[in-house]
């Protein structure tokens, strides 16, 4: 499966935990978005994320309430949870359940079993973004004949060309640092300098008018897709 049409917003007031959990998922190639509270994941626009990684206990409001409140609503009724806690008694598990939970980890958890997990959930829930194409606009990307086209031409990108804009585009206003970049598209036995990448954008910038100003350039940091 193609990990860069998942969204994953994880719910955890535990800083290093969110930080470990958004390491390694974004290794496996999900998209991840953090907030350190259920008040402070109400702020964002939830509908478009594909799974939520929640704790439970949490000052404030608790993940189950969250949950709670995101399965009473119809646009985030269907967006699979999974619970991230430490309470892991039966009556506990049995209240994530039947809330709606589609799977429960008690802390502390391994990794490699949390994104075994992801990916199960993932793949039952159906909540994976089935469209074939990916649009911005003019622009339009055909992730199986893996083709751009803008304002309905059809424009030549190379592979890295176009995997290079997918991953921008599939997550606009997220800032990729070179480094991220290098590491995400060009395979590990490949030497890439930063200027390589700098060169790869400078192309598709020229391919993807008059939106090449949606390409932006963050100083000292990396680019980012601007919708």
């Amino acid at each position: 499966m193609n990990n860069l049409s998942y969204n994953i917003l994880v719910v955890d007031d535990e800083t290093d935990l969110c930080q470990i959990l958004r390491y390694n998922l974004e290794k496996e190639g999900y998209s991840v978005t953090v907030a350190n509270s259920a008040e402070e994941a109400l702020e964002k626009d939830i509908q478009p994320f594909d799974l939520l990684l929640l704790d439970v206990m949490m000052d404030g409001m608790s993940g189950f309430d969250l949950a709670n409140l995101l399965k009473k609503k119809e646009n985030t009724a269907d967006i699979p949870i999974i619970f991230l806690t430490a309470k892991d008694t039966e009556q506990d598990i049995l209240q994530g359940f039947e809330i709606g939970a589609d799977d429960y980890m008690a802390k502390p958890f391994r990794v490699l079993e949390l994104l075994a997990r992801v990916k199960a959930v993932l793949a039952r829930s159906g909540k994976r973004n089935q469209s074939e194409t990916l649009k911005y606009k003019g622009i339009t990307l055909d992730l199986n004949r893996k083709t751009v086209s803008v304002e309905g031409e059809d424009v030549p990108f190379t592979k890295t060309e176009f995997e290079l804009l997918h991953l921008l585009l599939s997550v606009p206003g997220r800032v990729f640092s070179r480094q991220e970049l290098i590491e995400r598209i060009w395979p590990d036995d490949t030497t890439v300098m930063d200027r390589t990448v700098d060169v790869n954008i400078l192309r598709i910038r020229k391919k993807i008018e008059p939106y090449s100003s949606c390409i932006v350039t963050r100083l000292g940091y990396g680019y980012y897709f601007k919708a």
